[in-house]
């Protein structure tokens, strides 16, 4: 990692931090909870939860000083990844689906809570041949499989039901399998051509084959089990309320939750995205330093983005002043 002045962060003097810094505020709420002597970070490269504690405390109620309280208490260093400053970075948005609390012909795609036991589990096309039947798991039923698979991709939602009411629902557990982009698979099967791959021509050609749909859809053996979430959300890896076009999920093993990053890359139209964005939460495809994935929100707006995404970039951790800058600027 190297140092970076603010001036080397395309577009920060024009970015209203103000999202961010209220996304960030809600981290720190989890940050305080932890020991101060906890290590952040890869190798403890971003120093221990007490060491950011007293920029937490900074942090201003109103986003009119969020630009001076960030330049103030922070020092922005570029991540790099295996001597590459660029990596991929991607979107994501909460669904809305139509579901129902108990099953019916319209209603045959279930839910399941998560089963105790062993944490490997059976697979995608074991669990949809029957292998949790019984067990009283099922707790929610969507009217479409496709749309079951795709919140499992996206690992939380809404579910409408037909009395009006909205079910917020947010992950639970997995199997315990890896994962499979069933993107590839279609790549690989000559069915949808690499440079027309997104979420939306996924789903569109898994309609248009209901006859392959199934299939294609359990070559991803990975499981998602769900709750039922209360209040704001929805709810991220971190345990905190994910912040529409402010929340990015990231590789925990790399980058600890709770960091600002100034992320530079483009949106799916190919305008430039130069934003503070604040690590919130993960996903299985998010593996290295310089990989991203960004939440978008809720809503067909967001959906067309999400699914759209796929641009390459780079980000630069802003990290308190008082961390050592010896431990950051040995991390690799």
């Amino acid at each position: 990692m190297a140092a970076a002045g603010y001036s080397e962060l395309s577009g920060w003097t024009a970015d209203d931090l103000g999202p961010a810094l209220a996304a960030f505020r809600r981290s720190c709420r989890v940050l305080a909870r932890k020991p101060p002597g906890d290590a952040l970070g890869r190798g403890g490269f971003a120093g221990t939860a007490g060491q950011w504690a007293a920029a937490c405390a900074a942090a201003p109620d109103s986003p009119a000083g969020a630009r001076a309280y960030f330049e103030y208490w922070f020092q922005p260093y570029r991540v790099v990844m295996d001597g590459d400053p660029e990596g991929v970075f991607t979107g994501y948005f909460e669904p809305e689906y139509a579901g129902s609390l108990s099953p019916s012909p319209r209603y045959r795609a279930p839910l399941y809570a998560p089963p105790k036991g062993a944490k490997t589990g059976p697979s995608r096309a074991e669990i949809e041949a029957g292998a949790l039947a019984g067990q009283g798991l099922e707790w929610l039923w969507l009217a479409d499989p496709i749309d079951a698979f795709f919140l499992h991709v996206q690992g939380s939602g809404r579910v409408r039901l037909d009395d009006g009411r909205v079910l917020r629902v947010g992950y639970a557990g997995n199997n315990g399998r890896d994962y499979v982009a069933i993107g590839r698979v279609l790549i690989e099967r000559g069915a949808i051509p690499r440079e027309e791959m997104s979420m939306q021509s996924i789903r569109a050609w898994l309609a248009a084959h209901p006859a392959e749909a199934s299939a294609i859809m359990n070559a991803n053996p990975r499981y998602i089990y769900f709750r039922a979430v209360e209040g704001e959300g929805p709810i991220g890896a971190q345990g905190v309320a994910l912040e529409p076009g402010r929340s990015l999920a990231v590789d925990p093993e790399f980058l600890p939750y709770g960091a600002p990053l100034w992320l530079e890359s483009s949106d799916p139209d190919g305008r430039p995205l130069r934003r503070l964005v604040i690590a919130q939460d993960t996903g299985v495809a998010i593996r290295g330093a310089v990989r991203g994935d960004l939440f978008w929100g809720a809503g067909a707006e967001a959906a067309a983005m999400a699914g759209r995404m796929n641009a390459r970039g780079g980000h630069a951790i802003l990290l308190p002043r008082t961390v050592s800058p010896a431990r950051i600027l040995a991390a690799r």
